[in-house]
């Protein structure tokens, strides 16, 4: 019975001590979380009204997010009876010895601040780097996220984007799309290729400026190939190079311009 109210004893005194300081913790834990929040809604309807671009927008709004984030925590943790020198010594050794475990992260992270800056592409837009071809979802302070045209989820590391070779296909507004459509020998050169001028300027989706262009790009072992070339916008890339593709064979069909393909010629044996 006396260890019990021994026990008790130390239990009140500490819950006397520590007790008031840990609800205190609790409670600047809640209200900071509700507080960030909202200053991040600030800080956000803040760029939108200054027109921030949304890659930017998003970069800052992480960076913000964290640093309060960890503002917080440290003075939860003052508040616990922590001090604060101590555990900025801490989180200086921690923060070091992550440094060197998570130097590819650091990478990103640099890559990310000098994507933000030079902006070689921006979310919405159609590139290709890393071998991956697709729309820039978005902008993350490590990764960037892109929509392939099969609609799958491809995440690059930002230190890779930074550092490696980027075609933005939309950064000029207009893209070529290059097909090659072949007819016979024995058919009239330019009746082909007036067929084929006027697909592309029968397109609503084929940009009169730059002109479309059709010429002769190839005397091929078959076939005289034609170099048909109508330019778009990125978004009606792949639906300007199916619709081109189709509506030429039903123009040459409709001509009477054969498109060659190959023979197999059976050969009967006599015996």
């Amino acid at each position: 019975m006396e260890q019990a109210e021994v026990w008790m004893n130390k239990g009140i005194e500490f819950a006397v001590e520590y007790g008031p300081k840990v609800l205190g913790a609790i409670l600047i834990y809640i209200i900071g979380s509700w507080v960030i929040r909202k200053l991040v809604k600030v800080v956000q309807k803040g760029m939108t009204s200054q027109q921030y671009d949304k890659s930017l927008q998003k970069f800052l709004l992480s960076l913000v997010k964290w640093a309060l984030t960890i503002f917080l925590i440290i003075t939860v943790i003052s508040t616990l009876g922590v001090e604060t020198t101590s555990f900025a010594a801490i989180i200086a050794a921690a923060g070091l010895a992550i440094g060197l475990a998570l130097q590819g992260s650091l990478s990103n992270f640099a890559g990310g601040v000098l994507i933000i800056i030079f902006k070689p592409y921006k979310i919405g837009d159609l590139i290709e780097a890393q071998g991956v071809l697709g729309s820039v979802k978005e902008i993350e302070i490590f990764t960037t996220k892109l929509i392939t045209p099969q609609n799958k989820l491809a995440i690059v590391p930002n230190g890779a984007m930074a550092n490696g070779n980027i075609i933005n296909y939309t950064a000029e507004g207009k893209m070529r799309v290059d097909t090659t459509i072949g007819v016979g020998y024995g058919e009239d050169i330019k009746t082909a290729k007036e067929v084929l001028l006027n697909v592309l300027l029968a397109d609503p989706k084929v940009l009169k400026d730059p002109a479309p262009s059709v010429n002769v790009s190839e005397l091929a072992d078959s076939s005289v190939n034609f170099a048909v070339r109508p330019f778009c916008k990125p978004e009606d890339y792949w639906d300007v190079y199916f619709g081109t593709l189709e509506n030429c064979k039903i123009a040459l069909d409709k001509a009477g311009i054969e498109i060659p393909y190959p023979h197999q010629v059976e050969i009967q044996k006599k015996g």
